[in-house]
């Protein structure tokens, strides 16, 4: 077999017209889809962050500054970033089961080849090929969930499948930091990096592509779910049509590409240098300040589950009242986790969690925004380019705000991530009434399975 057929979307098979199977069919691909890409989305964050967690002693080691590592910080988040938007255009038109496994084990060889470097040059290179290769873990995730969930239940699925990225970078912070104390940072690279390579293998045998590709109907038809819209479901669209007739040619994906990416400034610099803030400033030890990120990553968990839930059930599917209320929590949490005093794990601990939970909602609506907002066989497209716009950001965090913080100290990096915050509701703010709503679904047909339906339980 060619190997570039593997990557091909799965063909359409007729639909199976028993009911009953089709109800069996359902319940059965819709757990086992989620909770493999879950979990392959949780390794992607074991070798998206290991090196975070061996940077004191990787500095200690090799004599680098806080800026020498901001530059890899900005150098992942740059081609991560790219790589996650022109991916995202590959994946919807891509068969999610090669793509997203693919990216996980090639990742897991670049953290090995990182962990044999002991230069700047060659930590730019394998860490600029590890982000690439990051940039094919989301958008299959995107396809999936916007081809088997309905939109009434997708913001509570899509929410659960984010918390993905808090259960990855809440197990890493231990995984590395252990791994680097007691054996050497490089061991923070070697063991995630094995671990993501045989997980990729297990995503190969477990995932699966749109329900059509087995034999199923739409999920809007199984659900009932049809929101108004004239284009025809099963349409096919060019490359050309997808990122400029439904992309960027849309104001409201841009106000939130530009939201993203002030958000993400502020989740990446908590992420990767709150646990260097707690040590230098605060006086925690390594393991210690490791573990509040740990707590940092909960708090998302909470987060994205609230924002998830809270915009299906109490704003009745719109996302931006979520969004906008959720950064201006989290510019409050960050002023008070810089002002308050040394001395409490407890309460820097509560405050990490905090952070957490106002940051992860909107990094998680956002996207989910401006996939409903695009064409449903755009969705890794529209995710992807507001990713790229948010992962900008998140370079930002890196070399920039390293600057800004030597030229400050702690004060000049908090007031920097408070402006943020501010700016991301500022843009959000306009977006209050808009309802999202994916543009493509077929006219209403008799249900085959009601809200109730055992499929969605």
């Amino acid at each position: 077999m060619n190997l570039l057929n593997l990557f091909r979307a799965a063909p359409l098979i007729a639909e199976n017209p028993d009911v009953q199977a089709v109800k069996a069919q359902y319940k059965y691909w819709r757990w086992r889809i989620f909770y493999s890409m879950y979990i392959g989305y949780i390794f992607y964050y074991f070798t998206r962050k290991s090196f975070t967690f061996a940077m004191p002693v990787l500095m200690q080691d090799l004599g680098l500054q806080i800026s020498d590592l901001g530059i890899l910080s900005s150098v992942l988040s740059i081609t991560y970033g790219l790589s996650k938007f022109l991916s995202g255009m590959i994946s919807d038109r891509s068969n999610p089961r090669f793509f997203m496994a693919l990216g996980l084990i090639l990742t897991g060889v670049f953290n090995i080849c990182f962990g044999m470097s002991s230069s700047i040059l060659y930590f730019v290179i394998f860490w600029s090929l590890n982000g690439i290769f990051q940039g094919w873990g989301w958008p299959p995730c995107a396809r999936l969930l916007t081809h088997w969930y309905s939109q009434k239940e997708r913001g509570t699925w899509w929410g659960l499948a984010s918390t993905s990225h808090s259960v990855g970078g809440a197990l890493i912070p231990f995984i590395a930091a252990f791994c680097a104390q007691y054996w050497g940072w490089r061991f923070a690279m070697y063991v995630p990096g094995v671990a993501c390579i045989l997980v990729g293998f297990f995503l190969m045998n477990r995932l699966r592509d749109t329900p059509r590709s087995l034999g199923l109907p739409t999920v809007e038809k199984f659900k009932d779910d049809h929101p108004e819209s004239k284009e025809a479901d099963e349409e096919e669209l060019s490359l050309k049509e997808m990122l400029f007739k439904y992309v960027l040619s849309n104001k409201y994906i841009w106000l939130l590409a530009i939201s993203y990416f002030f958000v993400y400034v502020i989740r990446q610099a908590i992420n990767d240098f709150g646990a260097l803030f707690l040590i230098q400033s605060k006086g925690y030890s390594m393991l210690a300040a490791s573990g509040s990120i740990f707590w940092f990553e909960a708090g998302g968990i909470l987060g994205a589950l609230v924002a998830g839930w809270g915009s299906d059930k109490i704003f009745k599917g719109q996302r931006a009242p979520v969004n906008l209320l959720f950064c201006l929590g989290a510019v409050f949490a960050i002023a008070a986790l810089y002002l308050t005093p040394p001395g409490s794990f407890i309460l820097d601990y509560s405050l990490m969690f905090s952070v957490g939970v106002f940051i992860f909602g909107p990094q998680m609506l956002i996207g989910m925004a401006a996939v409903e907002l695009s064409h449903k066989k755009a969705a890794g497209t529209s995710n992807g380019f507001v990713g790229w716009i948010a992962y900008l950001g998140a370079a930002t965090a890196g070399y920039p705000i390293t600057k800004i913080t030597e030229s400050f100290g702690w004060y000049g990096f908090f007031a920097a991530l408070g402006v943020c915050g501010l700016i991301a509701s500022c843009l959000l703010a306009p977006l209050w009434n808009l309802k999202t709503s994916a543009k493509v679904f077929p006219k209403k047909t008799e249900p085959l399975a009601t809200e109730m339906d055992e499929a969605s339980s």
